[in-house]
Parts: C-alpha cells; structure tokens; sequence
C-alpha cells in the first residue's frame, strides 16, 4: 500500500495528476526534482530525490524530521522536543522524529535557473496517515473550506515590494572562520540610487536583475503583469494579476523564494525583509488585493450590482455590496488581532509611520493609499475589491489570507457596519465621531494581542495560537537580549528573507 493510500487522497484525479507529472518529467529530461515545502516562516525547505527515487516519492512521500516544525527566524528549535511535554498540544511531533512530505503532483514545475530541476510543492503528513495541522498551507486550506460552506471562494491578487542588491563581497558571509548563528549577510551596493518614483532611468540602470526577476517569474508560470522601480533605493515592485487565494498563496511562496535563487546565482541579493539596515532606505509592503466570488453564480460578492441613493463617497455601499462592506468591517475589526500574521517579523513594526505610504490607524479609504484598507472600484464596477496595506513581504502567504478570510467573514456572520471612509488616514484627530485606533505599533504588542484573542484562538485554534506564540516568543527574547539590535537583524532577517 502507498503511503498516499494510507492518507485517504488516491483517487481518479490524483492518478491522473501523477501521470500528467510524470510525462512532463520525461518530457523535459529531468535529472532531479526537489520536494519542497513551506515552513511556518515562509521559507521553502526542500528534499532533493534523484528521478528514480522521485518517481517512487510522488506515492509514498519523503520523511522530513519534524523539529523543523518548530523552528522559529534562526532555525532554532523553540520547543523541549526531547523532553516530556515539550511539545505540549502537537500531538504526534517530539523527539525529533519523522513526518512524511508528500507532494501535489499539480504543481509540478520546471525551475528555469537550474539545469534539469523540477520542482514539486508538498504538505507534512504523520507518519500514520493524519495530517499534520501545522502545516500552514493546510491552514489556509481549512479556512478556504470554511468560506466554501458559506458559499464563497477567495481571489487574492499580490502587489510585493522588495529590494535587490549587487553582492560585491561575500567574505564574512562565506568565510569558515566567521559562521554565527544565524549566519552574516553579503556585502551589497545598490542596484539604483532610489528617490524618483517609476523613473525610465534607473528601471533601465538595473534591467540585469529585474529581467532575471522576469524571467524566473514567468518560466515558473506566475501571473506577473508588471515589474516597476519603487522609491526608495534598491527598492522594486511586482504586482501580479488576481488568481484563486490557494494559488495566489503557492505563487507568493514560488516568487519569494525562486527569485533569491536565481538572482543570488548572478551576484544579487534579493529581500523580502521590511526595512534593509541602511540609513537610507523605504519601507516594503505586501499589499494583497482580496475579493470574494460567489460559487453560486460565479460573480464578484464585492460588486455592488444596483446603486444605492442615500451612499455618498464616504459610505462603503456607495461601490460595495452589502457582503462587501460586512467584510470590509470584519477586517477593521479584527485587525489588532490579526496583525501579527500580516507583518510576523520584529523588523516590520517600523513601517508603521504617518505620510509613509503605509498605515498607522486601523481606517478605510476609498482609493486611499494611506489607509490600512483601500476600498477600489467605482459604483457597479465588476473589479470592486479591497486592498489590505497592514502586510509585510516577509509574511507567510497561507497565514495572512487565512487571517483575512475568518476576519472578513466574521464580519459577513455579524452583519457588521463600516465606519465611514477616512479622508485623513494620519490625523491624530477623531474623524466623523469615531475613535481613531492604531494600528499595533510594536512586535511585542502584536504578539501580546494574538495570545489573548479569543478571536484567533476561535479562527485557528488553541493549539496554533499556543504554537505560534511560542516560535514568536523565542525570536522576541532574542531580539530584546541582543547586545546589538542591528546586528541581530541583519542575521535574522537581510541574510536569510
């Protein structure tokens, strides 16, 4: 019996998907294919099967030891794994023993930066045949389905900011001698000086890497509609065009990753952290576009279909549905709750500033970039949707959709009310009446909110919150006994996102 019969998910679909992946194996002479999955940080962490053995893998899956489950931003293991209760609430992982990863033979593709490599994405399995609930893209899938049973799909579309660098010395990254945990970034110097927003001059200075990013992006079959030179220095943009959020998520994840590898082989750097250490630098956000679609007859929930007399500008019926706006009010009012999963590193807590083109408050605005959540779209306007601005490159994709999927539709179940659109998103006054509420504005406070949340404990679970808490504590201890802050996130975040 394969280990896939074991899990319960052979049928006519997967056989099919499996033969498909075997024919493109053969078909592009592949040699070897890595099986990847994504860790709770967002990193890909991968097996690499020679063919033979990958052949035999699609079925029976690989083993992985279970401890890098419980790795927290340094890859050290934040649980007492070999000590009884360490892994209180993970039932099945301790020990260091194994967990099965078995591939989705769907999302086969063939790495366009390295010599006959296919690439296969996988999710973590006990060794029994149950799922590992940790796995995040699992999360997200839960969550999708719990969004089905209501009658909705999600579509997601991604606007990544990030920064490329030109390695010129490796010394203390690559020297025997010089090896911290976690280990020391490259030498780096610009790929454009920055300060002239979408300038022709300096997309063209730096057209070396970004057609490496290019190319990576659309041999891997992403979606990419544009690449763009971004304010700051060394700062681009890759926007991408809206797809199912399950396939939104594994694009993010394929991106991320793909793109440092591909330009690290060409003398680059590239990372998704939120603020490099320079002096002179801008923040990056993931600002991720999020629509419902109605399963029933296939429309955009959002799209407000008749207009609405008594909705002036301010009012989110004026272009939303009513599902619309209950979801629009479910993301304001679980976004303290919400907000460690959409910026889940220490380093993009300093995004948070006024005028900076990113959010302080917890407000909406219509086509407002300086709002948490820009409402898009025009009265009847059939691309009508929301733009959530609170999310940092580094995030993991499955996690901060799931966070958007039980936030807005907890507001959907509620029937919850909007507040008018904000025309002021960095006043310190209160607007039409309301308290001005901000956006948590330190690591330690997002993650004292997170623990505490009835709320996410309801949407995640006990376990996840507990679990999750525990890696992100670790990375705070860390962070508050380094003798050099700084240093800390260069180690912890530049040379590693």
């Amino acid at each position: 019996m394969h280990f896939s019969t074991l899990c319960g998910i052979d049928d006519k679909e997967r056989e099919n998907a499996i033969q498909a992946c075997l024919k493109k194996i053969d078909e592009w002479e592949i040699e070897q294919v890595r099986f990847s999955w994504c860790d709770i940080h967002g990193t890909t962490r991968t097996k690499t099967l020679m063919l033979e053995f990958a052949r035999q893998a699609l079925r029976s899956g690989v083993g992985m030891v279970s401890t890098l489950l419980l790795k927290d931003s340094s890859d050290r293991t934040a649980f007492q794994v070999f000590e009884p209760g360490g892994t209180h609430g993970m039932q099945g992982i301790g020990q260091g023993n194994n967990v099965t990863l078995l591939p989705d033979p769907k999302t086969i593709k063939r790495l366009p930066w390295a010599s006959k490599t296919a690439w296969l994405q996988c999710q973590a399995w006990f060794q029994n045949g149950t799922p590992v609930p940790m796995d995040s893209r699992r999360i997200l899938k839960r969550a999708l389905s719990t969004l089905k049973s209501h009658g909705y799909a999600m579509k997601c579309g991604l606007e990544v900011e990030f920064h490329i660098y030109k390695i010129t010395d490796q010394s203390t990254q690559l020297n025997p001698h010089l090896a911290p945990w976690p280990g020391n970034a490259p030498g780096v110097q610009l790929i454009h000086p920055g300060y002239s927003l979408l300038s022709e001059a300096w997309s063209d200075l730096c057209d070396e890497p970004m057609g490496i990013v290019q190319h990576t992006a659309q041999g891997l079959g992403l979606p990419l509609i544009s690449l763009e030179t971004e304010l700051g220095p060394s700062q681009v943009e890759a926007v991408f065009s809206p797809s199912p959020a399950l396939e939104a998520a594994d694009n993010m994840v394929l991106f991320r990753n793909g793109v440092k590898q591909a330009l690290a082989r060409a003398g680059y750097h590239a990372t998704f952290m939120c603020r490099p250490p320079f002096d002179s630098i801008m923040s990056s956000g993931w600002h991720l576009h999020q629509s419902l679609i109605e399963l029933q007859n296939h429309t955009n929930a959002f799209e407000r279909t008749s207009l609405k007399a008594d909705a002036g500008p301010l009012d989110a019926q004026y272009s939303l549905s009513d599902i619309g706006e209950y979801y629009l009010a479910g993301l304001l009012e679980h976004a303290k709750d919400t907000t460690l999963l959409c910026t889940p590193t220490i380093n993009g807590y300093a995004r948070f500033k006024p005028n900076a083109l990113a959010p302080e408050s917890i407000l909406w605005g219509r086509d407002n970039r300086g709002a948490m959540l820009r409402v898009i779209g025009e009265q009847m306007d059939p691309s009508s949707r929301i733009e959530n601005r609170l999310g940092e490159p580094a995030a993991n994709p499955y996690l901060y959709m799931a966070s958007q999927i039980y936030a807005g539709l907890d507001g959907i179940l509620h029937e919850q009310k909007a507040p008018l659109a904000t025309q002021s998103p960095y006043s310190k006054e209160a607007e039409h009446s309301t308290l001005v509420e901000r956006i948590p504005n330190t690591f330690k406070l997002a993650l004292n909110l997170f623990e505490h949340s009835a709320f996410m404990r309801q949407s995640f679970g006990e376990d996840f919150v507990r679990y999750y808490s525990t890696l992100k504590q670790s990375e705070l201890k860390r962070y508050e006994s380094a003798l050099d802050p700084q240093q800390f996130e260069i180690q912890e975040y530049f040379s590693r996102i």
